[in-house]
């Protein structure tokens, strides 16, 4: 037995080496080597606020990275798992040229070709082989930028991060490509037992057997052993290997060798090994993202700390953008978690993650508790911190200065994305599709310690999006803190479906203080009490027929075809083929029930959809052929749980109502149970609407609580 948890700390700095990295880079992906070194030198510190980009923005070397390692959870943690079942895992999470791709185009982009020959039916591996797609297309960099989370998985064992890295390579890459993949990852998983850079250069080729790619290794190790300046070897580089040498858009060769080059000139020093690969041009994100994975892993916490601070800024803070908007807005200690669980079910171990959302387990972790910069002027904040007791505790320790009448000291968390990025027209050129984290109904819990005989008042409060999408903050009621641990609480109202951007703390006091507070854990799960969204026109006063986004709207994450709100009653939901779905909420959401009024059209089938994880994985009970029937769909697969006859009518308004409570499912018609059965598969996710070759109206949507929580 390994004892996996003992590598936790190292996994954590690996998921923080890879979205640092990535965010360094991001700024100038696609500048050329002379423009970074003209405007900037060389790149140390992030620059998105010199090119007007924010930092936190959707990736695809983020999102495809720990989107694609949910296969592992997904299919049991299945330690012989395929590049099927990891094929099956794309198609589940991407929403067609919306997430995580570079939707460039058949036989132009490598992951677009490769999402289509798996739409189409073409089974991985053979989706991504050089066979099918040709070898320009198979040999682009898109192989190794989503490997990092199966090495992170598989600490200490480079034998299984290798061929789970193949694997989940040959979805969309074939060659020197894969190859190139396995041997990041191979290094990967080593680096948490070996530290030593050469050695590891060494060890990974025994797991690529591939002499023109052992070449390339040697000829570049070779380069770095005879400069002492990185730009002698990156000059190299770009005349004997740069994008001119290798057809495509994005080569692999040219930018794996900037990754080793700045592992191996960077040395021990994290902040160097980035810079050298944000700085040298070419795909900037996604080598610093592959520099920082492997390095945080090497180093390990304690190797943040040698140079600029670069975890303060980002706070932990990601984006994983895919069909599962819930899942959206993460963040570091999140994604470990899920790869620590992972790693421990491989081995047969049990992990010991916090059942609460935040509860900063981790060294330096704020799980993205940032200052909140509503009535900035009146903000007295001095600190926000990872607070660590010797005892085991952690917690988040927020300190303020000057606290007293009139000003306050307020932090926040982001539960939805900003609809409204100040002077940008948005975010990335990667969409942002996403579901809040946390939708009224829902109770949110802080546990929170009070070290001082004099402390302040604690209110919870929201920031939301209001009927004319313009952003609102609300206040729970004050509560006066005590010395010590206390609980608190908030059953967050009714909202009129409005989503909610931010939830907040802020301290206020009548007299002069000076001091801190610490969050132990924040936590807000289960199925909201009731949620429910109205009429359209109600809930947007301004709404016109010719109204085809609304911010309530985006809560919803839909892979239909048209799915818009609809003027006389909430939403129109049309898709040409089978399996159109449009979901919200969350995994925490799992015994439920969800109601809605459709108007059924010429539609092959259509009604509503419970417990989905992603759009390939649910449950549906829907109108059909005849017949109401109740089903599970299992990627592309529908799985019959239970039907009967049923004679509806087109163009008749329906109230369909779904509930699964435990492993019961029934689906009801006008206040009626017409279609009853079981099935254990699903046991948690959101809640929506599916739509079959055709369209349906549906006039609001309610979700409600039912039964007790799975245990």
């Amino acid at each position: 037995m390994k004892n996996i948890i003992r590598f936790k700390n190292d996994i954590y700095a690996g998921v923080l080496g890879k979205i640092i990295g990535v965010y360094l880079g991001r700024p100038v992906e696609g500048w050329s080597y002379e423009k970074i070194r003209e405007q900037f030198g060389e790149i140390n510190y992030y620059k998105n606020h010199k090119t007007g980009a924010p930092l936190i923005v959707p990736d695809d070397d983020i999102s495809g990275t720990f989107a694609f390692f949910r296969s592992l959870e997904d299919h049991g943690y299945d330690p012989n798992i395929r590049a099927e079942d990891i094929g099956d895992t794309w198609l589940n999470y991407i929403i067609e040229n919306e997430t995580i791709l570079w939707w460039g185009g058949l036989s132009r982009s490598t992951e677009h070709t490769a999402y289509l020959r798996l739409k189409n039916g073409i089974r991985a591996p053979k989706s991504g082989s050089v066979e099918l797609n040709g070898q320009s297309m198979a040999e682009q960099i898109g192989a190794e930028i989503f490997i990092d989370a199966w090495a992170l998985a598989n600490p200490g064992n480079p034998m299984r991060a290798a061929v789970m890295a193949r694997a989940a390579a040959s979805v969309s890459h074939d060659g020197i490509a894969a190859d190139a993949a396995v041997y990041l990852a191979a290094m990967e998983a080593m680096a948490f037992v070996e530290k030593d850079m050469e050695k590891l250069l060494d060890a990974g080729l025994t797991y690529v057997q591939n002499p023109a790619f052992e070449k390339l290794v040697w000829e570049l190790r070779e380069r770095c052993q005879v400069s002492e300046d990185w730009r002698e070897v990156r000059q190299w580089i770009a005349g004997s290997h740069g994008y001119d040498k290798y057809p495509g858009s994005c080569p692999m060769v040219t930018n794996h060798l900037v990754v080793l080059m700045s592992l191996i000139m960077g040395g021990d020093d994290f902040q160097k090994s980035c810079m050298i690969a944000c700085s040298s041009g070419w795909d900037t994100d996604c080598n610093a993202g592959n520099v920082g994975c492997l390095n945080g892993i090497r180093l390990g916490l304690p190797g943040f700390s040698g140079g600029a601070d670069l975890r303060k800024a980002v706070a932990d803070r990601l984006y994983v953008v895919t069909s599962d908007g819930g899942s959206c807005i993460s963040d570091a200690v999140q994604e470990t978690r899920k790869i620590l669980e992972a790693a421990c079910r491989l081995e047969g171990e049990q992990s010991d993650s916090p059942a609460e959302r935040l509860a900063f387990e981790y060294p330096g972790a704020v799980q993205g508790v940032i200052p909140c910069d509503l009535d900035r002027e009146e903000q007295v904040l001095a600190g926000i911190e990872n607070w660590y007791q010797e005892s085991g505790e952690f917690g988040c320790k927020i300190s303020y200065k000057g606290l007293g009448p009139g000003v306050h000291a307020s932090v926040c968390v982001d539960t939805f994305i900003d609809l409204q990025p100040k002077g940008q027209e948005g975010t990335s050129y990667f969409d942002v599709l996403c579901s809040p984290a946390l939708y009224s109904g829902q109770e949110v819990t802080a546990r929170v310690f009070a070290p001082d005989e004099e402390n302040p008042s604690f209110e919870f409060f929201l920031i939301y999006f209001d009927g004319k999408d313009r952003m609102r903050a609300l206040y729970h009621d004050p509560h006066k803190l005590t010395r010590g641990d206390q609980v608190l609480s908030w059953t967050i109202p009714d909202l009129g479906g409005h989503a909610i951007y931010r939830l907040g703390i802020r301290l206020r006091s009548e007299k002069r203080l000076d001091g801190c507070l610490v969050l132990k854990t924040l936590d807000w799960s289960n199925t909201p009490e009731e949620y429910r969204l109205g009429r359209a026109v109600q809930m947007t006063p301004s709404l016109t027929p010719w109204t085809t986004q609304t911010a309530w709207l985006k809560t919803f994450v839909a892979s239909a075809d048209h799915f818009c709100p609809d003027y006389t009653t909430t939403f129109s939901i049309s898709h040409a083929a089978e399996n159109g779905l449009a979901t919200t909420g969350t995994l925490d959401w799992d015994n439920y029930s969800v109601t809605s009024k459709l108007t059924l059209s010429h539609q092959e089938g259509a009604g509503l959809a419970a417990r989905a994880k992603g759009h390939r994985r649910y449950y549906g009970a829907v109108l059909t052929d005849g017949k109401a029937c109740i089903y599970r769909q299992e990627e592309e697969k529908r799985i019959p749980v239970a039907s009967v006859p049923f004679d509806y009518q087109l163009d008749r308004v329906y109230e369909l109502e779904f509930t699964v409570n435990g492993d019961s499912l029934a689906f009801s018609v006008d206040g009626v149970t017409v279609v009853s059965g079981c099935d254990s598969s699903y046991r948690c996710g959101g809640a929506g609407f599916v739509v079959d070759s055709g369209a349906v109206l549906a006039d609001g949507f309610t979700v409600k609580r039912v039964g007790r929580r799975f245990e």
